[in-house]
């Protein structure tokens, strides 16, 4: 796959592994006296890698770390000529998920992570990724945005799972219900195109060994 591509997917990796660890680190650990904890940032962190290595792992390998890009060609399993581009997107990626902090609104957050989201779950249940665990990816990647979300918008992802609460809570609920609606749209329409962007050139050869194996 051309590397461009795979750069690509280094920073969205990167930037969800940032996004969604270090988020749960400064948002979500000491809220009102009851934040996750130490123990929740570590799992934030492990479902993050988790999740990008199902979504992203069949383009780029989910490298996501430049000691890890490193590594794995001193170990004759990467092509010197790449590294470069694996560990520029990398950092790219760390600092535009850190710059999402100093923007912090609700709206960027949920468009942002169901945008995430839309990528695990396409990404998981693609048929070169490892068959049998797309539930899981998407189930833990699920875990992983709340873990991040829940003290900047209750967590929502999900116009229906918001609709039903602000029907029953009344007018301030309702007043708000526009965003719970657009922001994860628009992120869902997002995350469709890069992952259709991302996986176009494999998928255009599988068609073609495909036909290439279909009996005369």
């Amino acid at each position: 796959m051309h590397i461009t591509r795979r750069a690509v997917a280094e920073f969205l990796g990167t930037f969800w592994l940032v996004l969604c660890g270090c988020g749960a680190a400064v948002i979500a650990t000491g809220y009102d006296g009851s934040g996750i904890g130490f123990v929740g940032v570590s799992l934030a962190f492990g479902f993050a890698v988790l999740t990008a290595a199902y979504a992203l792992g069949p383009i780029s390998g989910a490298h996501l770390n430049p000691a890890v890009t490193l590594g794995i060609w001193a170990a004759g399993r990467f092509k010197g000529r790449d590294i470069p581009f694996y560990i520029a997107a990398q950092l790219a990626g760390a600092i535009a998920a850190s710059s999402h902090y100093s923007l912090a609104g609700g709206f960027i957050t949920e468009a942002v992570l169901t945008c995430g989201f839309l990528i695990v779950i396409l990404g998981a249940t693609d048929g070169r990724s490892l068959a049998g665990f797309g539930p899981l990816a998407i189930g833990i990647s699920l875990t992983l945005i709340h873990l991040v979300s829940i003290p900047v918008t209750n967590t929502s992802v999900n116009p229906a799972r918001s609709t039903g609460p602000a029907l029953l809570v009344g007018r301030d609920a309702i007043e708000q219900l526009w965003l719970f609606w657009a922001a994860p749209i628009l992120g869902a329409l997002i995350g469709a195109l890069i992952y259709r962007w991302l996986f176009a050139v494999e998928a255009e050869v599988v068609a073609v060994e495909a036909e290439r194996v279909v009996p005369a």
